[in-house]
């Protein structure tokens, strides 16, 4: 099979593609470049909403993305390519992988809200989905907590933001609380004043709100207090401890005892008679009575 081809239809053909394929590489370039502008214009939009930087990242390279393909998808149809099958490989392509990664979709749903709506920030110390530490990194996907014996816990956003997050670093103040019983034969004024002096003279308790010293309940063997204290958050833990220890000094130096749970054990005349006498234990009375029952 012979060609013919003149000179005239050569040149034709030359320049009608040289120009698509001028036009292709321009198309390109400016896909590109808009690409690159529209990332740099939202992350700074997001930037002056105030924003985690990772969101804006994220964001920003999304958009990046989106217009590049967008863009070249474009660009194929001033060669003459049919874009509409393209379309529709990328709409199902984007649906099996919604589908796939439908678990960690919700994770990155989950983090986004995490970032956006802040219900704690790095540093702070947190308990959610039964575990608890110090917030080291908050990720799209994902939250790390460092543990006071300093395990990293990595914990997907989904299980964070669906659970119940307690944030103890939030309020600048927190209020230590030290509950103890004294004896019922201890005067009731004299133990406030105790208390009330042993929680005053703890330092780093803040003098507003005042210290406080509560009954809240009448035990079975004490009268049972509360000592309570504010403090600043970060010195929580070493109040708590200090507090105690003043607490426990004071009332030993008042001569207020502390009583303790205790059991009395009333056994029967005859056991303790017989046993007195023949030098046998109570275990071994009540195995030998145990035994007589069983031979009748």
């Amino acid at each position: 099979m012979k060609f013919n081809f003149d000179v005239e239809t050569i040149n034709t053909l030359i320049i009608k593609y040289a120009t698509k394929l001028g036009f292709f590489i321009l198309g390109v370039f400016v896909t590109f470049f808009v690409a690159k502008w529209v990332k740099w214009l939202v992350i700074r939009a997001l930037a002056k909403a105030g924003i985690d930087v990772s969101l804006q990242n994220f964001f920003g390279k999304l958009a990046r993305i989106s217009v590049i393909v967008a863009g070249l998808v474009s660009c194929l149809g001033i060669l003459g390519i049919e874009t509409a099958s393209f379309a529709a490989i990328l709409a199902a392509a984007g649906f099996a992988i919604g589908m796939a990664l439908q678990g960690t979709l919700g994770h990155f749903a989950a983090g986004v809200m995490l970032l956006v709506f802040k219900p704690f920030r790095i540093g702070d110390v947190i308990t959610t989905a039964g575990e608890s530490g110090t917030v080291a990194t908050i990720d799209i996907f994902n939250t790390a907590l460092d543990t006071p014996d300093n395990q990293r816990i990595i914990i997907p956003n989904g299980n964070v933001f669906g659970n119940v997050i307690k944030n103890t670093s939030f309020h600048a103040k927190r209020r230590v609380s030290v509950a103890v019983g004294t004896e019922y034969a201890a005067d009731m004024d004299q133990t406030r004043e105790v208390l009330l002096a042993a929680a005053q003279n703890t330092e780093h308790v803040l003098s507003e709100p005042a210290a406080a010293v509560v009954i809240t309940g009448l035990g079975a063997s004490s009268v049972d207090w509360s000592v309570r204290v504010w403090v600043a958050s970060e010195h929580f833990w070493p109040v708590s401890d200090q507090l105690i220890r003043n607490v426990k000094s004071a009332l030993d130096k008042a001569g207020i005892g502390i009583p303790f749970p205790q059991m009395d054990v009333h056994l029967p005349t005859q056991w303790t008679a017989t046993g007195a006498n023949s030098g046998e234990s109570v275990a071994d009375i009540h195995k030998k009575e145990r035994a007589s029952s069983s031979a009748l």
